[in-house]
């Protein structure tokens, strides 16, 4: 993963038709070619003006708000978190037929929802409750999984929590295909789903 200054467009882990028929081959090339790679050439705009700051790891970047010069707080971080979010919900996800499994993720599920089932409900509601447009997300937080929102292109607080899944609700994401029904997007969302990143990401730092 490319994670410093000069940041590129680095490719989707699998072809651009590989969702369908759940998420549409040019939803994914728009919003992959052109919306990520926007907020990338924006990145790389500020930072290029601003040497000082080419050595913060993209993660860095997010985590050191109060380091960055205040006039370029907001658009650094606008377009900082632009290419973490879409990084990550893009990696999120894998052909339908091979999402794996996640047994230690599916317990821990287990234990704090009572199911996969109701978890998946009280995903969509937060997913559904974002007023305009951001993400949903499940991370691992305190001890424990938490489901929270995020607005535009802000990012949990990574300094205390670890992202585990995120479904982008930016419109652009699924009108394509979905039109205005964020609904059924979220639901063929479910349907590709990278259970083994997700599992990876929740073992990555000894959660349990």
């Amino acid at each position: 993963m490319n994670d410093h200054y000069p940041f590129f467009n680095t490719p989707l882990p699998y072809t651009y038709d590989a969702l369908e028929p759940f998420i549409d081959e040019k939803t994914m090339r728009l919003h992959h070619d052109r919306h990520l790679q926007t907020y990338i050439d924006n990145l790389n705009q500020f930072l290029e003006a601003n040497p000082s700051l080419q050595n913060y790891s993209l993660t860095e970047l997010l985590v050191s708000q109060d380091r960055l010069p205040c006039q370029l707080r907001t658009p650094l971080l606008n377009n900082a978190g632009g290419v973490f979010n879409h990084r990550f919900f893009f990696e999120g996800m894998t052909k339908a037929g091979t999402r794996g499994q996640a047994p230690a993720l599916y317990r821990q599920i287990a234990r704090q929802f009572g199911s996969m089932e109701h978890f998946k409900s009280c995903f969509k509601e937060a997913a559904l409750s974002v007023f305009g447009s951001g993400y949903a997300w499940l991370v691992w937080e305190k001890g424990g999984l938490c489901i929270t929102t995020s607005a535009n292109q802000d990012t949990p607080n990574l300094r205390c929590c670890l992202p585990l899944l995120a479904i982008d609700v930016w419109e652009h994401a699924y009108y394509l295909k979905h039109y205005n029904m964020r609904a059924s997007y979220i639901d063929d969302w479910f349907r590709v789903v990278n259970w083994s990143c997700a599992e990876a990401r929740f073992l990555r730092c000894g959660i349990i």
